[in-house]
């Protein structure tokens, strides 16, 4: 039998290794970590009450858990390709099935989309022909269209900037596009749910938060911590 060529045969062994790695990684989970928190799965198995949702990019560096030290139960994550929220309508798909699931049955109180640096969806967005191979995610970005266009035409950034203000930006639009779900706008309205826009620095472990009355971002820890959610115009019923 001939031999595979040497190219082939490293990308299969690769590609077993990463299995491994990941089979691995769970035996340690269900012989070390599992049996020092049954206590706290057998509580988890039948219901859930998560603190907050948080939707953000599905790059591997980004880990909402490791981030905030949240533990099981605490996020319901909905992690997509530049942390994006379609406007309620355009695509009824995953995201908005689990905004409205995460809102109306879950009843969380806190949303939030956090973005993050060097995040390969918005250096597309910055450079569209790279995606003429992937037109599913071009179709996906054109969500992200919105911060493009506001930085194109009001942003006189510096090409090294022009990354990290679109990220910003991009925050900024998923949230405008967060407020049209009928469910998360009826509790806004009345005060019950609050929305967080933030961007995670990989290389310093910092999160800025969106600021509404600044209309700007902030580091999380200086000051009052900045918040992105309307003023509520209807007290509960």
């Amino acid at each position: 039998m001939d031999q595979q060529p040497p190219a082939v045969s490293r990308t299969a062994e690769s590609a077993e290794e990463a299995l491994r790695h990941i089979v691995e990684g769970f035996q340690r989970f269900r012989d070390e970590v599992f049996p020092q928190q049954e206590a706290l799965f057998q509580t988890l198995a039948h219901a859930q009450t998560p603190r907050a949702m948080f939707i953000t990019c599905a790059d591997s560096r980004i880990v909402p858990e490791l981030i905030t030290q949240s533990a099981p139960g605490d996020l319901f994550v909905i992690r997509n390709v530049g942390n994006v929220v379609p406007p309620y309508g355009q695509m009824m798909g995953g995201v908005s099935t689990a905004i409205e699931y995460a809102v109306m049955a879950l009843d969380v109180q806190h949303i939030i989309i956090c973005g993050h640096s060097d995040c390969g969806a918005m250096k597309a967005v910055l450079n569209p022909a790279e995606l003429e191979r992937m037109p599913t995610v071009k179709a996906w970005l054109r969500h992200a269209e919105v911060a493009r266009i506001v930085v194109a035409e009001n942003c006189g950034c510096a090409d090294h900037s022009t990354l990290g203000i679109l990220t910003e930006e991009n925050v900024v639009a998923q949230l405008d596009h967060l407020r049209t779900h009928p469910s998360v706008a009826s509790r806004l309205a009345s005060g019950q749910l609050f929305i967080h826009g933030w961007v995670y620095d990989i290389a310093t472990g910092t999160i800025k938060a969106y600021d509404a009355e600044q209309g700007g971002f902030r580091l999380i820890g200086d000051g009052p911590l900045p918040m992105a959610t309307p003023r509520p115009r209807y007290l509960p019923r």
